[in-house]
């Protein structure tokens, strides 16, 4: 049986940058994030032995869900600078690994992450 691991990139760089002190390189560029990603993507890449990997991303600071609800994430604080100049070059550590990265126009990376578990689960109920 294969193993799928689906990863929030933007959960996962997230974390990675609160956790870890502001680091930055010889040209003064943070850093701290894409380093605790490589670190967090690292221990499962060896931990979990996936046969399949994808990251997901959020495609933008607005989806769906605001058109209906336009209070949706109002109290959450806007991305520190620091951390979205980092974005970039967490996608360009996925593609050295050669994994494939999704965002989607108007959708959150949940949203990519549960309808790809969905495809998969019913692919996998399909072959029993």
């Amino acid at each position: 049986m294969s193993k799928l691991i689906l990863i929030d990139g933007n959960s996962i760089a997230n974390r990675a940058f609160y956790a870890l002190p502001l680091l930055t390189n010889d040209k003064g560029v943070y850093t701290n994030a894409v380093y605790g990603f490589a670190m967090m993507l690292s221990n499962v890449l060896e931990n979990e032995k996936p046969d399949h990997v994808l990251v997901a991303f959020d495609a933008g600071k607005t989806t769906f869900r605001h058109q209906t609800f336009k209070a949706y994430k109002g109290g959450r604080q806007k991305t520190p600078s620091e951390l979205s100049e980092q974005f970039p070059f967490i996608r360009e550590l996925l593609d050295a690994y050669d994994i494939p990265r999704y965002e989607l126009k108007d959708y959150e990376a949940d949203d990519i992450i549960g309808t790809l578990a969905k495809q998969a689960e019913k692919r996998k109920n399909s072959k029993r």
